[in-house]
């Protein structure tokens, strides 16, 4: 572990709090909700954004089975798609944790970390920096939205540790 550690409380996804880095995906008061299939569906509608079309790239759907870490968790990577937004629309009854800092040149002193409910998902912007899924609970499963076709389309950096998160 680094000498000098910074520790970071996750603090609660909020649409408002995350709008920066991409969009909270969830079924709430503030979504436009309309009804159809004769009443007995209520559509959430147009909850994010998906921006996958550099290069010809098409969209492509995915499930991720991540492993939860052993916490504290020391920050050791960050990663970001220069070419697609990526949504996580978590499958089971988990929550999980959500590591971003903004799109550009990486900057550790922007990192932030969110507490997402299993109710809650996130579409992260193209080239919003982001640490893999951090699964709390359990191994949980994450139905993700991403961009497939030609081009590099992640960039990864390695982190030294020395921020830790909170035990959540």
């Amino acid at each position: 572990m680094p000498k000098n550690v910074q520790t970071v409380t996750p603090k609660p996804l909020t649409r408002a709090a995350f709008t920066a880095f991409g969009d909270v995906i969830e079924a709430n008061a503030e979504a436009h909700v309309f009804a159809i299939n004769n009443g007995f569906t209520q559509r959430y509608h147009d909850l994010a954004k998906v921006d996958v079309s550099d290069n010809a790239g098409h969209a492509i759907i995915n499930i991720f089975r991540s492993t939860p870490l052993a916490q504290p968790i020391a920050i050791k990577m960050m990663e970001r798609h220069p070419h697609g937004s990526q949504a996580f629309i978590p499958m089971g009854q988990n929550p999980y944790l959500v590591v971003v800092a903004p799109a550009g040149e990486f900057d550790i002193n922007k990192l932030e970390v969110f507490i997402a409910n299993a109710d809650q998902g996130v579409n992260y912007h193209k080239g919003t920096w982001h640490h893999f899924c951090l699964a709390l609970g359990g191994e949980s499963d994450f139905l993700v939205v991403d961009r497939g076709g030609k081009g590099d389309n992640c960039d990864v950096i390695e982190l030294d540790g020395s921020i830790v998160i909170a035990k959540s």
